[in-house]
């Protein structure tokens, strides 16, 4: 069947709540960064992605039945195409909640000096090149994110795209795939000290 779900919201907005709502909705496991952990074969692939040697989506993904968070965001469009049917999530979030959230995440954990460390250098090629490199800079990092987010609002038809904050819980993704809405709230999973705790840094 391929994916049901193309996630175009980057890391820290609520992406890996996307996760868990998907696969509970959908039954099958949601791609998310967590997945590039869990699986370090994925982190070449998704480099040549990043440097424009695109894979196979459907043999690639094949595992799975929907995508969120980076790396998969930056290709959204790559993705959207190589699954015709499936509907578009963009997942927003204030720029300056964002920032902070990011800041003090993904951000943190970066290290692009890293030359030895294979999933340093594939964030760096298909993450900030597509991205934003200034990632320290407040201002560059919120001005990409709002780019970003009207560009896939520009880029997909809007009969095909969910915009969703987590606030608004299960129904618009449920009802856009055509399911039943769960009852109760969205789970609230990752939080920024869950974050940390994984990578090992500090809590705030």
């Amino acid at each position: 069947m391929g994916l049901r779900v193309v996630g175009a919201g980057v890391g820290r907005t609520g992406t890996h709540t996307q996760k868990v709502m998907l696969e509970q909705l959908l039954g099958g496991t949601c791609h998310h960064m967590m997945e590039v952990f869990a699986h370090p074969d994925e982190i070449p692939v998704w480099h040549q992605a990043g440097l424009g040697n695109m894979p196979d989506w459907q043999q690639f993904l094949a595992g799975y039945t929907a995508q969120v968070d980076w790396p998969g965001a930056t290709f959204y469009k790559e993705l959207a195409d190589a699954f015709p049917d499936a509907i578009v999530v963009l997942s927003l979030r204030d720029p300056d909640d964002w920032y902070r959230s990011a800041r003090n995440t993904i951000f943190n954990s970066f290290d692009p000096s890293n030359a030895d460390d294979p999933w340093q250098q594939m964030a760096v090629d298909a993450i900030g090149r597509h991205f934003c490199l200034e990632v320290e800079n407040p201002d560059a990092a919120k001005k990409a994110f709002v780019a970003h987010n009207e560009e896939v609002r520009d880029t997909i038809a809007k009969d095909r795209l969910v915009v969703w904050r987590t606030e608004d819980g299960w129904a618009p993704i449920a009802t856009a795939l055509g399911l039943p809405v769960p009852d109760g709230p969205v789970p609230v999973t990752n939080t920024t000290d869950d974050f940390r705790a994984m990578v090992g840094l500090p809590p705030m």
